[in-house]
């Protein structure tokens, strides 16, 4: 922790709740209300739009775009001027949509980026005042929770237990969820059973040992350093790990671009994508055909592209670790996070559900 921590997150504490009236003025939230979660986070920055429906949400409008926030964040502990840009351009184009769709109520959050930037309290202060969003500096524990919520339903319910990780650009959070004897209830929280959240990511990987060309060792030493930051709660479940009764399931770019090479898809699908079960031997013949490539031919391949060539590896060697102390014969796939995990606690908050009489 940097000695001006504190002094953030006591800044952040006396900041009033944000408000989001200007996305609409309807504060008696129901069925037909129109909802949206922003999630901006070290490498991308990703809207989703949604009305509460009989199986959970209809989404409306999404929009994604890597902005890369924590671009040299590694060396310089600053959000440099270039990057900021780039991401209030991609929030004008999210207030834009919001505006358009009527939304009523919104949350806005950011992560690790701006957790851990010197200036990201600037930052924040910034986006307001050229974009008019408040964003919502959450903490590693919101983090991995809100990825809890909006992945649960994913989850086997024949397993014991559920490993769920989230390999995001500054930070990966990995969450232990006990298996769900009600899925009805949207209360993923009272599943939890341990978590916790590495500093490590797919920026901070690549940019600490190389993204471009990577090596076997140079992927190994990517890999032990994510392991010996994810030991301690490696040991806290170590019960749990020996009785080997769980699946692991993940969250994020690297699991969805590891999942569309496997299917060989000309060109990513969500739907073919979203809930596929992948065996770990699959997994490992993924890995291996990524680093006997080199950067042009990542790039090329029309589930990575130029943006994710670089980092795909860093994501890869977090995976890697996490298998390493959880192994298991399968991997889910899982093409939702954060957002949904918004959207459904935002829902539940206001009984749309219950009042709707569109769920249990």
């Amino acid at each position: 922790m940097t000695a001006n921590q504190p002094t953030r997150e006591a800044a952040r504490a006396s900041r009033p709740e944000p408000q989001h009236e200007g996305y609409g003025t309807d504060r008696r939230f129901g069925p037909r209300s129109t909802y949206a979660a922003l999630d901006l986070g070290t490498n991308n920055c990703r809207l989703l739009i949604a009305r509460p429906s009989a199986s959970g949400f209809r989404v409306v409008e999404a929009f994604s775009r890597i902005v890369r926030l924590g671009e040299g964040i590694g060396l310089s502990n600053t959000l440099n001027e270039k990057a900021i840009r780039r991401t209030i351009d991609a929030l004008k184009v999210c207030r834009a949509k919001m505006q358009a769709r009527g939304v009523d109520r919104a949350r806005l959050i950011a992560t690790e980026a701006c957790r851990s930037a010197e200036n990201g309290d600037d930052f924040i202060e910034r986006v307001f005042e050229e974009t008019g969003i408040r964003l919502e500096v959450v903490d590693r524990r919101t983090e991995a929770h809100l990825a809890a919520a909006g992945c649960a339903a994913l989850a086997d319910p024949d397993s014991e237990g559920v490993v769920l990780f989230d390999i995001g650009g500054g930070s990966s959070e990995i969450v232990w969820l006990d298996r769900d004897d009600d899925p009805s209830r949207s209360d993923v929280e009272r599943l939890v059973r341990s978590w916790t959240s590495l500093p490590l990511g797919v920026v901070t990987l690549a940019e600490r040992y190389g993204g471009h060309h990577v090596t076997p060792d140079s992927y190994a030493a990517m890999v032990e350093d994510v392991r010996g930051k994810l030991q301690p709660f490696a040991d806290d479940l170590a019960a749990q790990r020996a009785k080997g009764l769980f699946h692991t399931l993940g969250t994020s770019g690297t699991v969805t671009t590891l999942a569309g090479i496997h299917l060989d898809l000309p060109k990513y699908d969500r739907r073919a994508v979203d809930g596929l079960w992948m065996s770990d031997d699959a997994v490992t013949a993924v890995i291996r055909r990524l680093l006997a490539m080199n950067y042009d031919q990542r790039a090329a391949n029309p589930c990575i592209g130029h943006e994710r060539a670089d980092l795909v590896l860093a994501g890869c060697a977090v995976l890697d670790a996490i298998r390493a102390f959880f192994p298991t014969p399968r991997l889910r796939i899982a093409d939702r996070g954060l957002r949904e995990g918004l959207l459904i606690r935002m829902m539940a908050e206001d009984g749309v559900w219950q009042s709707g009489g569109t769920r249990s």
